[in-house]
């Protein structure tokens, strides 16, 4: 196969994307019931610690984190299949 060969990106299809974006979701819905629904039983159980806010912020840092990796080393797909792995 030549190095001048078409190549495609894998985009969407790419799991670091749908990782990133399902924690990137889970992340902002824990990060505003931290924010709007924060009870002072939740913060007692807690110990006084907002626990949905720090793990929907912990979470979103992660999927910022999985969606720059996607971003700078992008999985390239061959154009046509390699003959040589059968």
């Amino acid at each position: 196969m030549s190095d001048n060969a078409p190549k495609k990106k894998a985009g969407l299809f790419d799991i670091r994307v749908v990782i990133g974006g399902l924690l990137g979701i889970y992340g902002l819905i824990l990060v505003l019931l931290g924010l709007f629904n924060a009870s002072d039983a939740e913060l007692a159980r807690g110990d006084g610690l907002n626990i949905n806010l720090w793990g929907g912020l912990g979470m979103l840092v992660v999927a910022i984190a999985f969606g720059v990796w996607a971003r700078l080393r992008p999985v390239v797909v061959p154009e046509e299949p390699d003959d040589t792995t059968r």
